[in-house]
Formats: C-alpha cells, structure tokens, sequence
C-alpha cells in the first residue's frame, strides 16, 4: 500500500511540475481578464458538474466570501446550486439545458462564464458557452485531458493534459486557489 501512495503523490508533483513549467502565462492572463472583468462591474457564473459543480461552488464561494483576506465581496455565482432550478429545467427541458437557461436568464454582455470540466465535453456546458456567446460573455473553459469540444468554443482554454480525473480536479483546485488569491490581491480596495 505504501507504494501506491507514493506512486499517488509523485503523479500529483510530476503533473503540478508540468503545470508550472507550461501554464504560468496562461494563467496569469486567466487572471488579467477575470480581475478586469470584475473592475467593470461584471460577474463571474461558474459552472460545473460532479467534482467539477464542487469546483465551481468552491471557486464562488471563495470570492463571494473571503479567500485569505478581509475585503469587499467579489460578483461570482455557482450556476450548480439551486436545486429547484436545475430540477424544473433538468425536468422541462432536459440537463443539457440546465445551464443554458440559467445564463440566459442571469448573465449580461461582458460578464464571464467560468466552465470547469475534466473532458470538456458536458454537452449542458457546451449549450451554456452558445447561449454566453450570443449575450456578448467573455468564456473560459479550466478542462482536462485534451480540452474536449469547449476547448474550441471557449474564448480561452487552460487545459490540464492528463487523463486521469482525479489527477486533473486537484491540479483545478490549485489554479483556482491561484486565481482567487490573485483577484483578491487585485480587489483590496474594493
């Protein structure tokens, strides 16, 4: 058993190493349009399923309330949290619309939608992105594997090349925590 443990972790550091190496820029600028987004007076909607919904709440969470430090609450809301809604649309117009109708009825022109997905092939994220695009939202997809459909619809792609979700959601989880600290830094006076 210790030995796949340890085979565990040398996974996680290879993939975070590689991540590091090729990724940095990216993200920066990940976090140059959120934060600009953001200094408009726009919103972030988040969305997700699975391990990925949990991403999402965690990443509205942290910049709705607090990450590190004390400051002004940051406009981002999980479009996988209110059960009623995803039922009702889940029922009436089926799942693959149960983002779709949520960002048409809450986003505006320039806000961002924030897609998470480990293939990024969620067909309900996909109709989202379309639907964000004819309002005038900016999208980015943080996918797995090869980055999937989204990754051409999205505006801009962080792709974690690795196809073993656990291994993609906790590299997500970090660049998350990364974005939320550098927005933070970003909104103090806010």
């Amino acid at each position: 058993m210790d030995e796949k443990i340890k085979s565990y972790f040398n996974r996680h550091i290879e993939l975070f190493r590689l991540v590091e190496q090729q990724m940095v820029e990216d993200i920066n600028q990940a976090a140059t349009i959120l934060i600009e987004a953001l200094r408009s007076g726009r919103k972030i909607l988040v969305m997700g399923n699975g391990g990925s919904a949990a991403d999402a709440q965690h990443f509205s969470a942290e910049l709705v309330g607090r990450y590190l430090k004390d400051r002004g609450a940051i406009a981002a809301i999980a479009l996988s949290t209110d059960t009623s809604i995803l039922t009702a649309v889940g029922n009436d117009f089926g799942f693959d619309e149960i983002f779709s109708r949520q960002v048409e009825a809450l986003a505006g022109k320039e806000d961002v939608l924030f897609c998470i997905s480990t293939s990024g092939n969620s067909q309900n994220i996909i109709n989202a992105v379309k639907t964000g695009k004819k309002i005038g939202c900016r999208t980015f997809g943080l996918l797995g594997k090869d980055g999937g459909k989204l990754a051409m619809d999205v505006d801009h792609a962080l792709i974690i090349q690795n196809s073993e979700t656990p291994l993609v959601q906790d590299v997500h989880g970090a660049i998350i925590h990364i974005l939320c600290g550098l927005i933070e830094d970003s909104m103090r006076g806010k």
